[in-house]
């Protein structure tokens, strides 16, 4: 027998969705597929200049947005008073802000990019839910996924916050765990996290709005921060251990990437492994070595070792492999290829 609660149909939850990027967009089509739930909207950041012809190109949420049909907004700032259109052309001061955006009972906000003030994240009933990549107060800031590989850890999460005005401080509604992968890169580790963290937020949301969940403010004597990266952090210190040069790798790929120079010129180490741990190089169970253990490790740091058309570079414990490069003005290569084009790249240092 169906009971009376079966026979009452809930009202939809109304989300605005605040993102920019590829998981953003992951994170907004899941949402938009939630039975019970409503998208009446999207902000997103403007189009912007890509690549080397800078084309104008529009963000993923706006595409996957149009997809779905939904609303766009793309704000230069939401700082501005005039940074959100106004519904009927007329201008926008603070005192109308809220008429320029859809009514929604929360917003929920993910790898948007752009600051949003107070003002506006008062705006819904529920407030703003973020999805943090991180096991906060850990890494508060912009690059928690790549802090977290670079640093080594063997653990990373999400959590999901209400926002307020200072970075990534808001109470705690939720939060899980995830092992890291000695493998893993940011987008690797990023992909995982955001299949883990969908549900959570569909559940998140549910629980918040129908009262189930007591947020759980932050302790911020243990905030530990990360900071934006820029292509500059990707030179590699060759008198690093291989581990580490090897995380920082993990950690930069696929953006900024890591780098060296040799001769002047710089050179974009695009593949890498550490030679005694080198899934890529197995054969019949086990690793294929061209160069003993003995024979990596007596390189000095920087120190480059070509043997069988397969190039190390000596760091400060060991060496690692590369597997493909790509040098300043040319087209990126396989070691094996490279090596056959530059004779005398055995023997060199990179710096």
């Amino acid at each position: 027998m169906p009971t009376i609660i079966d026979q009452v149909k809930l009202p939809k939850i109304s989300i605005l969705f605040f993102g920019t990027t590829d998981f953003s967009a992951t994170v907004l089509t899941a949402l938009a597929t939630t039975q019970g739930f409503t998208v009446v909207g999207v902000v997103t950041q403007p189009d912007r200049p890509v690549g080397r012809s800078k084309k104008i190109t529009p963000p993923p949420v706006k595409v996957t947005a149009k997809k779905l049909g939904l609303p766009i907004w793309q704000p230069e700032s939401l700082k501005r008073d005039s940074s959100i259109p106004p519904r009927q052309g007329a201008p926008l001061g603070m005192t109308e802000k809220r008429h320029a955006l859809p009514g929604a009972d929360i917003f929920v906000v993910f790898a948007y990019g752009l600051i949003i003030p107070q003002a506006i994240l008062d705006l819904p009933p529920y407030g703003a839910i973020n999805i943090h990549p991180s096991l906060l107060p850990k890494y508060r800031g912009p690059t928690p996924v790549q802090t977290a590989i670079i640093k080594g850890d063997t653990e990373t999460g999400v959590s999901l916050i209400l926002l307020d005005e200072q970075m990534d401080h808001g109470t705690i509604l939720s939060q899980l765990k995830m092992p890291i992968d000695p493998n893993d890169t940011t987008e690797t580790l990023t992909s995982k996290l955001v299949t883990a963290a969908t549900p959570l937020l569909v559940q998140t949301i549910q629980d918040w709005i129908h009262q189930k969940i007591t947020p759980t403010p932050q302790d911020d004597s243990q905030a530990t921060y990360c900071k934006m990266l820029t292509r500059d952090d990707g030179r590699v210190n060759w008198s690093q251990s291989a581990r580490e040069i090897y995380n920082l790798y993990r950690g930069l790929t696929p953006w900024p990437g890591i780098w060296t120079m040799q001769e002047n010129k710089r050179l974009k180490l695009l593949r890498i492994v550490i030679p005694n741990a080198a899934p890529e190089r197995s054969r019949g169970g086990g690793v294929e070595e061209s160069l003993s253990a003995s024979s990596r490790q007596a390189l000095s740091p920087g120190m480059i070792r070509v043997k069988d058309r397969r190039i190390f570079i000596g760091c400060g414990d060991d060496s690692v492999e590369i597997l493909e490069l790509q040098r300043e003005g040319k087209k990126a290569v396989s070691a094996e290829e490279f090596s056959r084009g530059y004779k005398n790249f055995d023997g060199a240092k990179l710096i």
